[in-house]
């Protein structure tokens, strides 16, 4: 195996700084990679850095570039192992190489950075954001330092669930957390960067029952029929959950994306942006009526007020939207005393509940949201309305 040393070659010229290299030496042969981190001989104790010298800013910058040293030599034993590991013939050559072809990616922020930035010019915006959101958290329970991929372990993955547990995160927020941390993992390991050494194997990665979501027929009809003319960003609100409801618990997002040409011979055809799947839904006179309300609010392509300024940043305009509607909602939801709390996410769930209610079989209801599997449904319909069970109960025990 390679190995790798710390140098230093002092300058020719007296009272100049010289410089610091590493030594890769692989089946005798040696090979140089020169750094820009420049010091002066008293600097250098034939092994290491020496960084107890008075000034302030030189002190600061010794200590820099030794902490920088570290992650260098991290890095390329990464990468040697990684070499060694994919048993084939190398070179010192190579593994400088490598390490300069790599820049940062052997580490996890950089190389997590590299994957948010694939995500966004595949137009995957809202996984970007998701992958984003996690490693903004992940750099914060790591106070911004960073760590190589080998060095994630089950113990480190212990100890940041234990860190987001006390950050007052529920099972189901640590999962999401987790499931993007080990994709990202695995993702490095397919690329050979990193042995697989199963970091999550001891922490909760699945998905548990969720509360109840959903909102029964008589609460939509309450909400339905509440005189909000008054009120106008109430009403609108109110208006989008119902269309939610009245097209199979349509996503907000896919909501504000249909477009008036997805509306033709009284079917409305779009994609599920989450999912890619095509969804046909037959146009109704409920549909339509919340549509004729705001056709003329504001000259667009798209079929409700909800991005409505050409030429800026429509995804901000959609996620703002989304907070002013969930933030009208729960005033909404106070007007008619639903304990729920209630969201746009809600309309979604309520549908699947009332479907399952009419016996609308589960490859059905999977079919009419869209679903990718009759598995996702399954775990919608788990968290919602267990009425039934909950009066036949009743009914067994009154044999008691």
């Amino acid at each position: 195996m390679a190995s790798v040393k710390v140098m230093f070659r002092a300058s020719t010229v007296d009272a100049k700084q010289g410089v610091i290299y590493y030594q890769i030496i692989h089946n005798r042969i040696v090979r140089q990679l020169v750094t820009d981190y420049r010091i002066f001989s008293d600097e250098w104790d034939g092994k290491s850095l020496v960084s107890t010298v008075c000034d302030g800013k030189r002190r600061d910058y010794l200590n820099t570039a030794k902490e920088r040293i570290e992650w260098d030599l991290k890095r390329l034993h990464s990468i040697i192992n990684q070499l060694q590991y994919r048993r084939r013939q190398y070179s010192a050559e190579d593994v400088i190489t490598t390490f300069k072809q790599s820049a940062n990616e052997y580490s996890l922020f950089n190389f997590m950075q590299g994957i948010i930035v694939r995500l966004q010019r595949m137009g995957k915006q809202r996984t970007s954001e998701t992958y984003q959101a996690t490693l903004c958290s992940f750099m914060q329970f790591r106070e911004g330092q960073d760590i190589m991929l080998e060095d994630i372990d089950a113990d480190l993955m212990l100890i940041y669930e234990a860190y987001l547990r006390s950050k007052g995160l529920a099972r189901n927020s640590t999962s999401f957390y987790m499931r993007i941390l080990r994709a990202v993992y695995n993702r490095a390991v397919e690329k050979g960067m990193t042995a697989n050494c199963n970091p999550f194997k001891s922490v909760y990665t699945g998905v548990d029952k969720t509360i109840k979501r959903a909102i029964p027929i008589k609460a939509i009809k309450q909400i339905k029929n509440l005189d909000l003319t008054m009120r106008p960003s109430l009403e609108f609100a109110r208006d989008m959950f119902l269309f939610s409801f009245y097209t199979r618990g349509m996503s907000f997002i896919d909501i504000a994306y249909l477009k008036k040409k997805d509306l033709a011979n009284g079917v409305l055809s779009y994609r599920r942006r989450k999912t890619g799947q095509q969804l046909l839904i037959r146009w109704e006179k409920c549909m339509q009526e919340v549509v004729k309300k705001y056709e003329s609010t504001v000259e667009t392509h798209y079929l409700l007020p909800i991005i409505t300024q050409v030429g800026k940043d429509e995804r901000a305009q959609y996620k703002a939207m989304l907070r002013q509607v969930n933030y009208s909602l729960k005033k909404i939801a106070a007007l008619v005393a639903i304990p729920v709390k209630l969201t746009m996410y809600v309309a979604r769930h309520s549908w699947a509940s009332a479907a399952k209610s009419k016996n609308i079989p589960i490859s059905v209801i999977s079919e009419g949201m869209g679903h990718d599997s009759e598995m996702t449904t399954q775990i919608y319909l788990a968290s919602l309305d267990t009425a039934v069970v909950d009066r036949a109960n009743a009914q067994i025990l009154k044999d008691l």
